[in-house]
């Protein structure tokens, strides 16, 4: 198993002060609602590309949700 380097709690967070679902977010940036879930709880490390459309579509920075 990789090792998780991500920590999804700052993605909730900016997702849920956008009053976005999981599934809305997903539907926002290509990926299923399962995706954002395990990538919330951990149990899966976005790629680069993601994480850069996830900022986007939450207008904050990569960095915001690498805190």
């Amino acid at each position: 198993m990789a090792a998780t380097w991500w920590r999804g709690k700052m993605l909730k967070k900016a997702r849920e002060k956008r009053g976005l679902t999981q599934e809305a977010l997903g539907r926002k940036v290509g990926v299923h609602q399962v995706t954002i879930a395990r990538i919330e709880s951990g149990a899966r490390n976005p790629s680069m590309d993601l994480l850069q459309r996830l900022a986007k579509v939450l207008k904050v920075k990569v960095a915001d949700l690498l805190e």
